[in-house]
């Protein structure tokens, strides 16, 4: 059995291949995360997370558009452990195959944005750029609770602000 199924390693996030014993710097992580703590959420979301708006158009739709916005986090499957233990601490959203090997934990609830992951990034804000990313998913996500994604003028302002998201820089 090589090192990556020793059972004691499922909870080490490495490199295919990688020894810890050769690199002590390598993040340890238990392999039952208990109770996440806000700061390595943030931490964690800072570098692995993505806040998503998706527009699609849809027929059926009073714009002719539906908005689908959606946060993330993927990892590879060996790591699915932490996936879970954010669910658990977030207290919503799924865990579903993303591609491949990589799974993803996914919040695409409004209600479940807007009353738990907003709240939650609110209280303890990312610290990298994504923080800006963060700032404008909160106003769509504010426009759609006042159901501007429903009219012509309200989905091109969120088209507007989303374009502008994961980029790195405005556009």
């Amino acid at each position: 059995m090589d090192s990556s199924q020793n059972l004691t390693d499922k909870g080490t996030i490495r490199r295919e291949g990688s020894n810890t014993m050769e690199n002590p710097q390598r993040l340890y992580v238990q392999p039952h995360p208990g109770r996440l703590e806000a700061q390595w959420v943030v931490g964690f979301v800072d570098g692995e997370g993505c806040l998503f708006v998706g527009i699609n158009p849809h027929s059926e739709m009073p714009s002719g558009f539906q908005v689908l916005p959606e946060f993330t986090v993927v990892q590879h499957q060996r790591d699915v452990q932490l996936l879970y233990a954010l669910k658990r601490f977030f207290g919503c959203g799924v865990v579903r195959r993303n591609h491949g090997e990589r799974l993803a934990y996914r919040v695409r609830s409004l209600d479940h944005l807007n009353e738990k992951i907003v709240p939650f990034f609110e209280k303890h804000p990312l610290k990298s750029k994504k923080r800006v990313d963060f700032q404008k998913f909160r106003k769509i996500l504010q426009l759609m609770t006042k159901k501007e994604h429903l009219k012509s003028d309200g989905i091109e302002r969120i088209r507007a602000i989303a374009k502008t998201m994961n980029t790195g820089c405005e556009r």
